[in-house]
């Protein structure tokens, strides 16, 4: 990954704070033109270091009620790519992590309700070829969403 400067992590502060902000606005806050930050933006794209753009769609809004987090232990480790895969074809599947503790794998996943959670657990994640188990959590409430802070001075 390439290294960045602190012009580009007053970029990334401003552009985490508010993704909308036009260039000219960023431009003034550093001082520099707004070619020069539009160039900036679009190497840290083309690095790597800004993944994405978009607007988060609440769940909620369009019937997803339940936020759950699914542990899943895999018969063999090396399963997980072919596990994910048919992870990927499940759209209420929106997050997936290879992690160490107790799971194998954790997903995160939005179900309309607690039937339909029932339906994703037992119908499509337990009947993936290498799942041995899962646990789920259901969150209550999401008290905290943010990126990482991105300090200039550092």
């Amino acid at each position: 990954m390439d290294k960045i400067d602190n012009l580009d992590k007053k970029i990334l502060s401003i552009l985490s704070k508010n993704a909308r902000i036009p260039f000219k606005d960023v431009a003034a806050e550093c001082g520099v033109s707004r070619a020069a930050i539009h160039q900036r933006v679009q190497h840290l794209i083309d690095a790597g270091i800004i993944m994405g753009s978009g607007f988060d769609v609440n769940p909620k809004s369009l019937g997803y009620s339940t936020c759950t987090y699914v542990g899943i232990t895999l018969e063999r480790g090396s399963m997980y790519r072919d596990v994910v895969a048919c992870l990927a074809n499940i759209p209420e599947v929106v997050e997936c992590h290879f992690t160490t503790g107790p799971y194998t794998m954790m997903v995160k996943l939005y179900a309309r309700d607690n039937e339909q959670l029932m339906q994703l657990l037992n119908d499509k994640l337990q009947g993936i070829h290498g799942v041995m188990a899962t646990e789920t959590l259901i969150s209550l409430e999401q008290s905290i969403k943010r990126e990482i802070p991105v300090n200039a001075e550092e």
